[in-house]
């Protein structure tokens, strides 16, 4: 489980939404469902992804925060030695809801699904 402590002590400053953003974009993207939320690729890129905050609220001492991950996915070909394709890379975007207990700031993740 992931421990986001620097997401509860942003809650209420003036610069909320940007240290949130910044926190989550610090995670280890292993950690994170984006395999699970890929649409037009097979596999999740190496490049850095980026997250929008949609929404942070407080509810029963649960911080939840829904954000929105743009990040790359590869379209690979065959590996074979003559195969001419090059790794094609898209944008992909999901959606991502945290769950932090605001006493131990243990955190779950979980992909959102239409």
């Amino acid at each position: 489980m992931m421990k986001l402590l620097q997401i509860i002590q942003a809650l209420g400053s003036d610069n909320e939404k940007n240290i949130v953003k910044t926190a989550i974009e610090n995670i280890d993207p292993a950690l994170l469902p984006l395999q699970q939320g890929l649409t037009y690729s097979s596999y999740v890129g190496k490049s850095p992804f980026k997250a929008v905050i949609l929404k942070i609220t407080d509810e029963n001492n649960i911080i939840i925060v829904k954000a929105g991950i743009f990040y790359t996915g590869i379209i690979a070909g065959c590996n074979c030695s003559d195969d001419p394709s090059p790794t094609d890379e898209q944008t992909e975007y999901c959606e991502l809801q945290f769950n932090i207990n605001n006493k131990s700031a243990e955190a779950s993740v979980e992909l959102l699904t239409d």
